[in-house]
């Protein structure tokens, strides 16, 4: 069995799980999901530039009514729970946790702790965090000693 951690910000879609289930042909995979909560109000910002960039001012207006913080927290549960179902039910083992401090700190522990094969991140496009090689899947590649697969997620939540 191929054991994969995969690293999201939001829900996955069917088109998502189709993907990441898929990625390894018949080989059956067991992942690991991680998924962090909004973050705070600087992370606004760079959203906002990244909703610019793409051309999605209605997007970047609406960031203010994002939940962040602790209020976020529900959300995510809720977004970690529908993209583990998706998972069990596309065939794939799956179990996940909600991370809220230090993600690649808890990205490498849970590596380490799982024998992890890879880590897929998963996410929308973030490019002044990816231009300067912010990004979770950069970071992590320096990081976790194993390959680090950077995905888009198939649509905007």
């Amino acid at each position: 069995m191929f054991t994969s951690v995969l690293m999201i910000e939001k829900a996955l879609t069917s088109a998502d799980v189709e993907f990441v289930t898929t990625l390894h042909g018949d080989e059956s995979v067991a992942f690991h999901v991680l998924l962090q909560p909004r973050g705070d109000q600087a992370d606004r910002l760079l959203r906002a530039i990244d909703d610019i960039a793409l051309g999605e001012l209605d997007e970047a207006a609406r960031e203010s009514e994002t939940p962040e913080g602790e209020q976020a927290r529900s959300v995510g549960e809720q977004a970690l729970d529908v993209s583990l179902t998706a998972l069990r039910a596309a065939g794939s083992r799956a179990e996940g946790r909600l991370i809220e401090n230090h993600p690649l700190d808890a990205l490498k522990s849970l590596v380490d702790e799982i024998g992890a094969d890879e880590v897929i991140v998963l996410t929308d496009p973030h490019y002044v965090e990816e231009f300067f090689h912010r990004d979770w899947a950069s970071r992590a590649r320096h990081k976790v000693g194993v390959p680090v697969l950077k995905l888009f997620s198939h649509s905007k939540a």
